[in-house]
C-alpha cells in the first residue's frame, strides 16, 4: 500500500511541474446573453398580476421599494407557505434553465424565505424548492435567487415566496426570470467513460437531466445514473401503501433505452420520509415500544417489498440504508426515529427484505465523511458486525461531498484500505467538490484559482479512486452541471460549481483533471472578491442568521482568539449552525474546548467536527481528533443541527479553553 502511494504522489509531481495549458476555449462556445421572460417591478401601481395562495392580501405599496418607488405588500397571511404567487404555465418551457430572481423584506420582523414553486398534473400537486431558507428582517432587502428547470408535462405552474416559521407581512420586488439560450454540447473532446474504465463513471440526475442538451451531455459522458430523489420514500410511497413511480419511471426508461446502468437511492433514510411512517397505530408519534417496533419494521418491509419488486433487475446497486451513523454518540449511531424506535433492526431488516427481492443486486450502506477517522470507525464497526451477523451488506458507499481544500487525499485512501479489509465492494456515490471552504463565502462568479484547485482535487481523487479499482467498482458525481446541483441552496443559497461542466454545459478544468491534467487551465475565469452574503448581490440585511443582525457587537475577548457564530438555516422547531474558532494570537492552539450559552432555550441536536454536551442552556464543544491543532492565524469550524422554540437569538460571548475571544 505504502509503495503504491509513494508512486502516486511521484506520479502527481510530474504533472503538477508540467506547463500548464489553456482551456481549449476555441472548444467552447462563449455563453449568449441572457433572454428575460419574466419581469415585476410593480411601478405600474398594479399587483401586475401576482394572486396569494390563500387568502392573503396581496396590493401595490409605495411604503418601501428595491428599486422605482413601488413594491408589492403582502398582508393577512395565516400559514408560513401563504404567500405571492405568479402563474408561470405559459411563460416557463420543458426543459428550459431559468434563472428566478426575487427581492423580499419583511414588514416588522424576521424570519427566513424561500423561493418555490408549485406544479399540478391531472390534479396531483408538487413543489419543488428553487432557493431554500434565507434569511430575511424589515431592516433591508434580500435577493432570493436560483435556477429551475421544468423537467415534466403539467397543467398548473406557479412560482411562489413562503417563509420557514411566522406569518408576518412581507414585501417583494424587482421579479424576473431569465434563461441564456442553450448551447451545443461539445463533442469532439474524450468522454469521460472512455477515459476512465476501471469502473463506471456515473451521475445523479433529475427529470431535467435527461431533455435537450442535457441527456445528450449525459449519455456522451457518463455509464451509469443514479435517481437523486425520485426513488426516496416521499416520492414513491407518500401515504400508506400507495405507490406511485410517476417521477421515477422515466428516469428508469430513458436509462434502459440508452444503455446505463441504474443506481437506487435510497429505500431507508432519516430525512424525506413522511411523517405517517412514524406514527402509531392511534395515529401519534411513536414511541420505543415493542408494538411500534413491529409496526415499523412491518411498514419498512412493506416498502422495500413493493419498490424493489416494481424495478426487480432493472436496478442493479441499490443504497439500502443511507446515513445511519452519528460519530458523536457513544454508540456511533444516529439517533433517528427508526434508531430509536427498532435499533438496528431497521437496518438488519432492510438487507434482508431487500436480499430475498433483489437476490442479483448490490446491497450497499452509504455514508458521508467516511474520510474522517471517528466517522470512519464507527461505519467500519457497524458494517463488520452486521457481516459477522450474516446481514447481507455487499457494499460501502463513500458520498464524497468535499472541497476545494479538504480532505487531504491520504484520508480517502486510508477509508478505502480500511474498509478493504472487510472485503466488500466500495462506491463513490455522491462525489462533487464544492468551491467553498465555508459557509461565510460566497462568489458571483467562480474565481478562477478556486476553479483551477478544484480540478487538482479531481485530478488527485480519480488518481487515488483508479489505483484502487480493485476495491473501487463505480464513481458517481452527485449532479450532471453546474446549472443543476444540490450546493446552490445548501448549506446556504449561494451559486456553486461543484462538478466537471458549467452552467451552459461547457467542460472545466474540472473535467480535464479527470480526461488529461495536462489541460488543466489557468484561465478559467475572473476572480471578484469573496462577499459573505449569500445573495448574488449586498444587501444590508442578507446575513444567514434569521435574527436582526447575524453578529452582536459584544465587546472583544481579552484573549487571541476571535469566534464567528451563524445561524446557515433555520425551519419551524430546527436550525442549522456554523461556529467559527479563529487564533489571532502568535502561538499554536493544541486542543481546544470551546463553550457558549444559549438565551433562547435552544438545544444541539447533532453536531459534528467535535464532541458536544449541553447543561441547560451551556454548551460545551471539544475538538475531534484531527482538528485540535489551530495555528497562529488558522481557524477550525463545527457545525451542528439544534432545536429552538419561540425566538432564536445569537450567543453573545464566546469562551475557548476558558478565556473570553472576541465575538467576529
Amino acid at each position: 500500500m505504502q509503495m503504491r502511494l509513494l508512486a502516486r504522489l511521484a506520479l502527481a509531481t510530474l504533472v503538477v511541474a508540467a506547463p500548464l495549458s489553456l482551456a481549449l476555449q476555441s472548444q467552447a462556445a462563449q455563453a449568449a446573453d441572457p433572454v428575460t421572460v419574466l419581469t415585476s417591478d410593480f411601478e405600474d401601481g398594479t399587483v401586475q398580476s401576482w394572486g396569494g395562495r390563500s387568502a392573503e392580501t396581496l396590493a401595490n405599496s409605495t411604503t418601501v421599494a428595491h428599486g422605482g418607488t413601488h413594491s408589492l405588500a403582502v398582508t393577512g397571511r395565516t400559514a408560513a407557505w401563504q404567500g405571492p404567487a405568479l402563474s408561470v404555465l405559459s411563460t416557463f418551457a420543458k426543459g428550459t434553465a431559468y434563472t428566478i430572481s426575487v427581492w423580499v423584506r419583511m414588514a416588522d420582523t424576521s424570519d427566513s424565505a424561500r423561493l418555490s414553486v408549485e406544479r399540478r398534473t391531472s390534479g396531483t400537486a408538487s413543489y419543488d424548492t428553487v432557493v431554500g431558507n434565507t434569511a430575511v428582517t424589515s431592516g433591508g432587502w434580500v435577493n432570493l435567487v436560483g435556477h429551475y428547470t421544468l423537467a415534466y408535462d403539467v397543467d398548473f405552474l406557479s412560482v411562489y415566496v413562503e417563509t420557514a416559521s411566522t406569518t408576518g407581512s412581507l414585501y417583494i420586488d424587482d421579479v424576473t426570470a431569465t434563461y441564456v439560450p442553450a448551447q451545443p454540447i461539445q463533442t469532439d473532446i474524450p468522454s469521460v467513460k472512455d477515459v476512465v474504465t476501471e469502473f463506471p463513471v456515473g451521475a445523479a440526475i433529475t427529470g431535467a437531466e435527461i431533455l435537450n442538451e442535457h441527456g445528450q451531455l449525459l449519455t456522451k459522458h457518463f455509464g451509469s445514473v443514479t435517481p437523486g430523489n425520485a426513488l426516496k420514500w416521499d416520492a414513491t410511497e407518500p401515504t400508506e401503501n400507495t405507490f406511485t413511480y410517476t417521477q421515477a419511471d422515466p428516469l428508469i426508461a430513458y436509462a434502459k433505452s440508452n444503455g446505463l446502468a441504474i443506481r437506487g437511492h435510497t429505500f431507508v433514510w432519516h430525512n424525506q420520509t413522511p411523517s405517517w411512517v412514524f406514527l402509531d397505530a392511534n395515529g401519534a408519534a411513536m414511541t420505543a415500544t415493542a408494538e411500534n417496533k413491529a409496526l415499523l419494521l412491518s411498514r419498512l418491509e412493506n416498502h422495500i417489498r413493493n419498490v424493489a419488486a416494481h424495478y426487480g433487475d432493472t436496478i442493479g446497486t441499490w443504497d439500502v440504508v443511507n446515513e445511519v451513523i452519528d460519530e458523536s454518540q457513544s454508540d456511533g449511531m444516529r439517533r433517528s426515529t427508526w434508531y430509536t424506535i427498532t435499533g438496528l433492526d431497521y437496518i438488519r431488516t432492510a438487507f434482508r427484505v431487500a436480499r430475498e427481492v433483489l437476490p442479483n443486486a448490490t446491497l450497499c450502506i452509504n455514508d458521508y465523511n467516511t474520510n474522517v477517522a471517528a466517522k470512519r470507525d464507527a461505519l467500519y464497526n457497524l458494517v463488520s458486525q452486521l457481516l459477522n451477523e450474516g446481514v447481507p451488506i455487499d457494499c460501502v458507499g463513500h458520498q464524497m461531498h468535499i472541497n476545494v481544500s479538504w480532505p487531504a487525499v491520504s484520508d480517502v485512501e486510508a477509508s478505502i484500505q480500511k474498509f478493504a479489509t472487510l472485503g466488500v465492494e466500495q462506491q463513490v456515490t455522491e462525489m462533487d467538490v464544492s468551491i467553498y471552504t465555508s459557509s461565510s463565502e460566497s462568489y458571483t462568479t467562480p474565481p478562477a484559482e478556486r476553479l483551477l484547485a478544484q480540478a487538482y482535487v479531481y485530478r488527485d481523487m480519480f488518481a487515488l479512486f483508479r489505483e484502487y479499482a480493485d476495491d473501487i467498482t463505480s464513481v458517481t458525481l452527485w449532479g450532471l452541471a453546474d446549472d443543476n446541483t444540490w450546493l446552490d441552496t445548501y448549506p446556504v443559497a449561494r451559486k456553486d460549481a461543484p462538478l466537471l461542466f458549467d452552467t451552459v454545459l461547457q467542460a472545466k478544468s474540472a473535467y480535464w483533471g479527470v480526461v488529461d491534467p495536462t489541460k488543466i487551465s489557468t484561465t478559467t475565469s475572473s476572480s471578484p472578491s469573496a462577499s459573505s452574503s449569500p445573495s448574488a448581490s449586498s444587501s444590508s440585511s442578507s446575513s444567514s442568521s434569521p435574527s436582526a443582525s447575524a453578529s452582536t457587537s459584544a465587546s472583544p475577548g481579552t484573549s487571541a482568539c476571535s469566534v464567528a457564530y451563524r445561524v446557515t438555516g433555520s425551519w419551524t422547531g430546527g436550525f442549522q449552525g456554523d461556529v467559527k474558532i479563529t487564533n489571532t494570537g502568535t502561538a499554536a492552539i493544541n486542543g481546544w474546548t470551546l463553550a457558549w450559552t444559549f438565551t433562547g432555550g435552544q438545544t444541539v441536536t447533532q453536531l459534528w467536527n467535535g464532541t458536544v454536551s449541553q447543561s441547560g442552556s451551556a454548551v460545551t464543544v471539544t475538538n475531534a481528533s484531527y482538528n485540535g491543532t489551530v495555528a497562529a492565524g488558522g481557524s477550525t469550524s463545527i457545525g451542528f443541527l439544534g432545536s429552538w422554540a419561540g425566538t432564536n437569538p445569537v450567543p453573545t460571548a464566546f469562551t475557548v479553553n476558558g478565556t473570553a475571544c472576541a465575538v467576529a
